[in-house]
């Protein structure tokens, strides 16, 4: 095996790492994919003759890109936060082994939230409280002190401890518990029963579509009971179109019509009430994994 051969392949020991940490910094499975071949051909550039921990260095290095991403996107103006949906991680709910692990998983509200955040702040947040990077190594990435990495990292933390929803925690309370939550959902949707949709969502639930570049109609932002249940109702129509799923580890469906994925939705549960409820309708980032897992299942 030649020297290349063995980088390579030692880098492919890294990849379903390194594809994780710059999906949570980017919430874009193309984007991690692209963020992840850019460190690839960096290294190939250098080698690894002068490099002490690989893992580390491409750790810094994944985040280096993912972080001159995130500037980017920050300089188009036409990028909406407010009814911006990341992409999901759809699992099966019929097979647990394909379910995202609970401490591994980061819910689409959460990634929402951290998508607010500002590019310096995602980066020492992802980095430190997600994968336990010291902040030396941030610090260095960001060229700022540890002691301004440190209080990114915990404006951050306040910030998405402030605005990220309140979910139940554990696969028993957000799991099982939460997917009957969703199921009654669908269920009072399809009856017509506005009370009944009422009494499964929180006061302050808030109802978040991305459309993309589609119909305008597909991008909305709504909040509380009573407006959320009156766009609900709508959704009785799709029910047999619905197929559970996992998403991001959390209950959700992927909504698939004429064998193509037309959305997916996921929802924040807790107290066994809809805290939150975001659905990705963005036909350009459906993605032909997705329909093709999806599409054809009964």
């Amino acid at each position: 095996m030649t020297p290349t051969d063995t980088l390579a392949q030692s880098f492919e020991e890294e990849r379903p790492r390194l594809h994780a940490i710059a999906y949570r910094m980017l919430g874009s499975h193309q984007g991690a994919e692209d963020a992840v071949q850019d460190t690839w051909l960096h290294l190939a550039r250098t080698g690894d003759e002068d490099i002490r921990s690989l893992p580390a260095w491409l750790t810094t290095a994944v985040g280096r890109v993912c972080l001159n991403m995130l500037r980017g996107q920050r300089s188009r103006p036409e990028v909406s936060l407010e009814t911006s949906v990341p992409d999901p991680v759809v699992s099966p709910i019929d097979d647990p082994a394909d379910r995202v692990a609970w401490r591994e998983s980061v819910s689409v509200a959460m990634l929402v939230v951290m998508g607010r955040l500002n590019p310096d702040e995602r980066v020492s947040f992802v980095l430190h409280d997600l994968f336990d990077v010291p902040f030396d190594p941030i610090a260095h990435l960001l060229e700022k002190s540890p002691a301004a990495a440190r209080q990114l990292a915990s404006r951050a933390r306040r910030r998405v401890q402030l605005e990220a929803p309140a979910e139940s925690s554990g696969p028993d309370g957000a799991g099982s518990g939460g997917q009957e939550t969703v199921s009654a959902f669908f269920a009072a949707a399809q009856a017509g029963d506005f009370e009944a949709l009422v009494r499964v969502l929180h006061p302050e639930v808030l109802l978040r579509c991305d459309g993309g570049d589609g119909p305008s109609e597909l991008t909305l932002l709504l909040r509380g009971q009573r407006d959320v249940a009156s766009q609900a109702t709508m959704y009785g129509r799709l029910a047999p179109n619905l197929r559970p799923a996992w998403i991001n580890g959390a209950p959700g469906v992927v909504v698939v019509v004429g064998g193509q994925v037309r959305s997916v939705m996921a929802f924040s549960v807790a107290g066994g009430r809809i805290t939150e409820i975001n659905v990705l309708a963005d036909p350009q980032r459906l993605s032909a994994a997705i329909a093709g897992t999806w599409g054809d299942r009964r």
